[in-house]
């Protein structure tokens, strides 16, 4: 089912901003009857023919059909204003040169011409931003009425899915192409995901890595506000876990080592002195099996890996589930799970680099942060806590309120500077998989877009990319280009007996599930 990003969007002005307003698809055909997203300006008085077959009626029939084309017009002003929220994001996609009009070339470039002429009303072989919102609130309002039993076609809806489970319908799905390969020369797939609102997630196996994340602004335009490189190269350049799966320990741990029953491990030690992110090899450098999942109301990846006893240093054969799913709520769930054969610690999370304004839009500063949290871990010049978990009050890391990053970001004193502290979330003690608690709040006033994180987990690390220089290997993105908000357990939790443990046995599952919704005010 390989498709172009163009061929999505079409695809979404023909069925899924019907399927936006809980409505489905269609079976490929004009003019039957069916769920064709785009309609002659005269529909409405189609249903007029069979009552002329009385000469003598053609006046009362005539009378009839304005009285009902007024009627049907005052039904239409609320689809209308539906169509609206979706006429920008949908008139970026297939108005290529930006004029306003979906103009004759336009509209033979498009993967079906016949159904986009379909809204000319007045053909003169262009579609104005007026006729594609009265094409879809009339689109809208029929198969309301269909649904409602009223006038329309009322024979059941063809099924919408293959033998395989996969979306038939490309504007909502799941599809899969080649990406490139690792240094040893192992392909890696990418996959994107699109949900039937038309946002857009692409994962790759390398390192079960979130390439990009693109959501809609208070306009309804897409743009993609996760950091992401568009081929392998970027990845083997060793970037700092851009939307990387990370384990088998997140954050780190102090002096690379950390001890289990009287056995000491040793861990790579990749930011000096300490370990960091699960190593060398972590699993942000590893090839991940995929599956493609289809719910109800998301589509998914299941990644999956065994990490083999004394990989990186760590004990035991790791069997481990990345499971993300980007839902007709306009949220990406990452659900993280493992067990093991051997006594180890596990810690795993999601590293994306988030920019609501848009990738390249600009640094970070003027996004408003809150964070669920009256306590963070203070830290050592090297980042490992000191073991105290202290009030944010009357420090710089006081986001009880919504404040601006930059308002601050500046009087923290640490090399670089900026953030990277870990917050004890306040509500952890409630939290589970089965209730996730707020963690952070984000938001960006100038395109209006809003990220609530929650989750199962109990820390937040909030880090502002104050290693990003501007470089190749960082996308060319400058300090503070990005921010992350990484659901998380303690830094050297291993090594520090008062905090919560990260200990997993034989015969105990990892689980933990943190999902970001998205919105726009």
């Amino acid at each position: 089912m390989k498709r172009s990003f163009q061929s999505c969007l079409l695809c979404l002005v023909f069925s899924a901003t019907i399927s936006l307003l809980g409505c489905g698809g269609d079976d490929g055909n004009t003019n039957t009857g069916g769920d064709d997203l785009f309609v002659g300006a005269d529909a409405d008085t189609d249903a007029d023919a069979d009552a002329d077959t009385d000469a003598d009626a053609d006046a009362d029939a005539d009378t009839d059909a304005d009285t009902d084309a007024d009627a049907k017009d005052a039904d239409l002003a609320p689809f209308r204003e539906e169509a609206k929220q979706f006429i920008g994001f949908i008139m970026q996609r297939i108005d290529t040169n930006s004029d306003g009009v979906i103009d004759s070339e336009e509209i033979a470039a498009s993967d079906d011409p016949d159904r986009m002429k379909e809204a000319d009303a007045n053909e003169d072989g262009e579609i104005t931003k007026d006729e594609m919102i009265e094409s879809m609130a009339k689109a809208m309002k029929d198969r309301q009425d269909r649904e409602n039993g009223e006038e329309g076609n009322t024979e059941p809806m063809e099924d919408n899915s293959t033998d395989s489970g996969e979306l038939a319908d490309p504007a909502a799905g799941i599809t899969k192409d080649a990406f490139g390969e690792t240094a040893d020369g192992e392909a890696v797939d990418i996959y994107t995901l699109t949900n039937k609102n038309g946002l857009v997630v692409k994962m790759i196996t390398y390192g079960a890595i979130v390439v990009s994340v693109e959501t809609p602004d208070r306009d309804g335009n897409l743009g993609n506000i996760n950091v992401g490189f568009d081929s392998m190269d970027g990845y083997l350049g060793g970037p700092p876990y851009f939307g990387a799966t990370v384990g088998r320990f997140c954050n780190r741990i102090a002096n690379a080592k950390f001890s289990l029953d009287g056995e000491e491990y040793t861990l790579a030690a990749n930011n000096d002195p300490n370990h960091l992110h699960g190593g060398e090899q972590g699993f942000d450098k590893q090839l991940w099996d995929a599956e493609p999942l289809n719910g109800d109301d998301f589509v998914g990846i299941k990644f999956s890996r065994v990490s083999a006893d004394g990989e990186e240093g760590y004990p035991g054969n790791l069997t481990t589930t990345a499971i993300y799913k980007l839902t007709d709520n306009n949220e990406l769930v990452v659900d993280l799970s493992a067990t093991t054969d051997k006594k180890t610690v596990v810690n795993l999370t999601n590293h994306n680099y988030w920019n609501l304004g848009g990738v390249g839009s600009g640094l970070v500063h003027e996004h408003l942060l809150k964070v669920e949290a009256d306590e963070y871990l203070p830290m050592d010049d090297t980042g490992i806590p000191t073991g105290e978990i202290a009030t944010v009050t009357d420090t710089t890391l006081d986001f009880i309120e919504f404040h601006k990053i930059g308002e601050r970001l500046a009087d923290n004193m640490t090399d670089p500077v900026g953030y990277d502290h870990c917050y004890a979330l306040r509500d952890r003690e409630k939290a589970s998989v089965d209730n996730l608690v707020l963690a952070a709040t984000l938001k960006h006033e100038g395109t209006g877009r809003v990220m609530e994180i929650y989750t199962s987990q109990i820390g937040l690390q909030f880090y502002t990319g104050n290693y990003l220089d501007g470089t190749e290997a960082n996308a060319g993105l400058a300090q503070y280009s990005a921010l992350c908000l990484e659901t998380q357990h303690y830094p050297d939790s291993p090594n520090q007996d008062q905090f919560p443990t990260t200990v997993l046995n034989p015969g105990e599952s990892y689980h933990h599930v943190t999902v970001h919704r998205f919105s726009a005010e």
